[in-house]
């Protein structure tokens, strides 16, 4: 029997490429004891490549978390994985996820091992080039992920960018977030979402994307490993940078910018357009000195989902654009002891203490069908907080943020229901900006119930489930503060009677999800825009505007940092194909 498996491995050696010989060997080495028997210089003495020889393999395991996130053991792991023992080995981690299903919970691991000899380790490159003389220009409104990252493309493609970006730098923007947190004032040019960096800056940083088809992942999370994220975030299956990592990256990003020529105009909003022939010839910005005009060779629009300035504009210059589904809701906030006790399988406080000693923050996903309606939790955010996100006057609006380490006391999550065009129909007299009006009717009913402040209204889960007024309200990490309410009449039956059938699926799906140690904050209208600006689907460019080309979320083209980035340079892509045309 053992002749006939080593008969088959060395046939099997022989016939194929010098990749495939060292994994067919690493197989049948763990395979088969008489494998081991047998000097590995015997049967592989020619293996001399230098990118991945036998001993350079890329393995698969899954390990406890105590084993999972500590360097010594892991190593200690692999080597008995391997059966070596006195050899120098270094692991790279190429993959990691987390499976808590049960209360035996395992950390997936692919690692990248080297074994006798050094680590080998990639480094990242861009080709940016000076387009400081570039004849070939882009003009960019927005500077969130998809503004930033088509800045970025157009480095490497020997384009320009010039970014006109309506609110302050990252740095200055702090002193109004403070502003919106302490004294409830709200900058309608600088807030949580508007600003270098755009929403993401203050507001979480998750990198996880479906959106595998619409670009390179790899490239949007290299990029920011290249200006100073941690390179944890190429290994993690759901991977995180965290609000109070994002902003010197922001930074980075920009000088990137800057040294190879590209332009950036802060304070600097695009309030007009002149178009001629088709195509946009001039726009017009406000900015702090007054107005100015910049000619255009192609503009990409990347605005954000909260500009509703811009798709005013487009309406009043009969600039086509379209009402598009979105979804509103609350977001609710537990306990992350609660939700880690749940997840992790814990009977104990102290066992939850002992998990998260190595394991990280807890987070969840729920959906539920709710007859035509999808109720669904959105941007959990772990360890986090609920900041307020305002961008104008008789508005309050939530949305969360962890931090790197996600170690606040608190998990927050948006819970939603999914709208139809159907049912903007009582604001049909606004034509396609009837779900913008149904928005802000919803936040401005949120800022009346609060007292006309950023205080929120709020109200106990169970409370709110049952149709009771909560006699009073738990902690929060929502700063400005809270008022308790009665919150079906801040979301009308449509929203609230759905959120409560919602929870209470929720209740049934997750132990203790449904508990008045929980509550939830009105209200979470930012989802996505509720304004599609449409685009062809080849060349990206606006149907009747040729070099318009409509990019990220506030478009209606993506739904988060990653995949806004990668719009941003899909767009840039064709900005050249369209100046390449004869």
């Amino acid at each position: 029997m053992s002749f006939t498996i080593f008969g088959i491995c060395a046939f099997t050696y022989r016939k194929v490429s010098i990749m495939k010989k060292a994994q067919i060997f690493a197989m049948y080495y763990q395979r088969y004891a008489i494998l081991k028997l047998v000097p590995i210089s015997l049967i592989l003495p020619s293996l001399k490549d230098k990118h991945l020889s036998v001993m350079q393999q890329k393995i698969q395991i899954q390990v406890p978390p105590i084993i999972a996130f500590n360097e010594q053991l892991l190593k200690e792991e692999v080597k008995q994985f391997l059966n070596v023992k006195d050899e120098t080995l270094f692991v790279k981690p190429l993959r990691r996820s987390i499976d808590a299903r049960n209360r035996n919970i395992k950390v997936n691991l692919t690692l990248n091992v080297f074994v006798d000899e050094p680590l080998v380790t990639d480094e990242i490159h861009f080709d940016y080039k000076d387009v400081s003389k570039s004849k070939t220009t882009c003009h960019i409104v927005g500077a969130g992920p998809a503004g930033l990252f088509a800045a970025l493309r157009c480095l490497e493609l020997n384009i320009k960018p010039i970014i006109i970006e309506r609110g302050k730098n990252v740095k200055d923007r702090r002193r109004d977030l403070a502003a919106i947190n302490k004294d409830h004032i709200v900058n309608p040019e600088s807030n949580y979402c508007f600003g270098e960096g755009g929403a993401g800056t203050y507001s979480d940083g998750k990198l996880y994307t479906r959106s595998s088809k619409r670009g390179s992942i790899e490239k949007i999370l290299n990029t920011f490993v290249y200006h100073g994220a941690s390179s944890e975030i190429l290994v993690d299956a759901h991977p995180h940078i965290g609000t109070n990592k994002l902003p010197q990256l922001i930074e980075n990003i920009r000088e990137t910018i800057l040294k190879f020529g590209g332009e950036i105009h802060f304070n600097s909003k695009m309030v007009d357009l002149k178009i001629e022939n088709g195509a946009i010839k001039e726009i017009c910005v406000e900015a702090e000195n007054g107005k100015a005009e910049f000619s255009i060779q192609s503009l990409i629009l990347a605005t954000g989902h909260s500009a509703r300035d811009i798709y005013e504009l487009f309406d009043s210059k009969k600039i086509l654009i379209e009402a598009k589904p979105f979804a509103m809701g609350v977001r609710v906030e537990h306990p992350q002891e609660l939700i880690d006790s749940v997840q992790y399988h814990c009977n104990s406080a102290n066992e939850v203490n002992e998990k998260r000693d190595y394991l990280p923050a807890a987070s969840y996903s729920l959906v539920n069908q709710i007859g035509a309606y999808s109720v669904y939790s959105f941007c959990m955010c772990p360890g986090g907080i609920i900041a307020p996100c305002a961008t104008g006057p008789e508005q309050v609006v939530t949305n969360g943020w962890s931090p790197s380490k996600r170690n606040n006391p608190y998990a927050n999550s948006g819970i939603v229901i999914g709208l139809t065009l159907n049912d903007f129909k009582p604001f049909s007299k606004h034509g396609e900006l009837a779900g913008l009006e149904f928005q802000k009717e919803l936040e401005k009913s949120a800022w009346l119930a609060g007292g006309k402040t950023q205080t929120a209204p709020a109200q106990r889960l169970q409370d709110f489930v049952n149709g009771k007024l909560s006699s009073s309200l738990p902690d929060c990490s929502y700063v400005p503060g809270l008022k308790s309410v009665d919150m079906m009449s801040v979301l009308g039956n449509l929203i609230g009677k759905n959120l409560q059938l919602g929870f209470k699926e929720f209740g049934k799906k997750m132990r203790n999800y449904l508990t008045n140690d929980a509550l939830i904050v009105g209200v979470e209208s930012r989802t996505s825009t509720p304004v599609r600006i449409p685009r062809d689907n080849q060349t990206l460019q606006h149907p009747h505007i040729n070099n318009l080309f409509p990019c990220g979320e506030g478009a209606g083209y993506a739904g988060g940092i990653v995949s806004a980035a990668m719009d941003g340079e899909r767009c840039a892509d064709k900005v050249l194909e369209l100046n390449n045309k004869p």
